[in-house]
């Protein structure tokens, strides 16, 4: 397995530096940095809630979801019960907010969620829901910033994968990706390698990978962006 693999399934953190409190590719560290400088410009202080992700977190968030020991949501930022659905349900309403291990695009380094904790009301935190960064949230301000330089390809080379409802991962307007790191990057996460890895390595595979394993394909043409 080549590093540059092994690096797009999170398997290494070789390709990651820290900045300002964020582990991320240097390259688009140095980009946010930027990014920042500019925001605080324009009144905002750009902050990262998450940045790199090792396979072995993203394994941990997971299988915590699949066995109903993390809160899963619906679309309206609901918590959901496990057992009002069968697996597969299940599966697809995990996967419509968090990704399958091996499959985020966290695991690159080029990825991270944004906010600005000024804007934090007193007494409450930060939830990295969708109502948060639309019209009437929190974050409003700061998504419209975002959204003018992106719209303009002014953004220090960011953008947001998750832009809008494809059908498969919801809305996340707080995800932004650093695309000349990140374009490299994705065409390596293939049901293919995931197959492999699962087969070398037993210990890796997720919990309900029986059940995962016949939908793999599907599940990659629908959540992976």
């Amino acid at each position: 397995m080549t590093n540059d693999l092994m690096c797009a399934l999170g398997l290494i953190n070789t390709h990651i530096t820290e900045s300002g409190g964020a582990l991320m590719n240097e390259q688009a560290a140095d980009a946010f940095s930027a990014l920042q400088a500019r925001a605080s410009a324009a009144g905002f202080q750009l902050s990262v809630a998450s940045s790199f992700r090792s396979y072995e977190r993203q394994l941990a968030i997971f299988n915590g979801k699949w066995r109903g020991e993390r809160p899963v949501l619906d679309d309206f930022d609901r918590a959901l019960i496990r057992q009002d659905y069968s697996e597969e349900q299940w599966l697809h309403r995990i996967l419509r907010f968090s990704a399958l291990p091996g499959t985020s695009r966290h695991h690159w380094g080029t990825d991270i969620d944004i906010f600005d904790p000024t804007h934090i009301p007193v007494g409450e935190s930060l939830q990295l829901i969708p109502s948060e960064y639309r019209n009437g949230g929190i974050f409003e301000d700061l998504t419209q910033w975002l959204d003018e330089r992106i719209a303009a390809d002014d953004c220090e080379g960011f953008f947001r994968p998750y832009d809008r409802d494809r059908g498969g991962v919801s809305e996340e307007p707080w995800h932004l990706s650093y695309e000349p790191v990140a374009s490299a990057l994705r065409p390596l996460v293939t049901a293919g390698n995931l197959r492999d890895l699962w087969l070398r390595e037993p210990g890796l595979r997720p919990d309900g990978y029986e059940s995962i394993l016949p939908l793999l394909n599907e599940l990659m043409d629908r959540y992976v962006v």
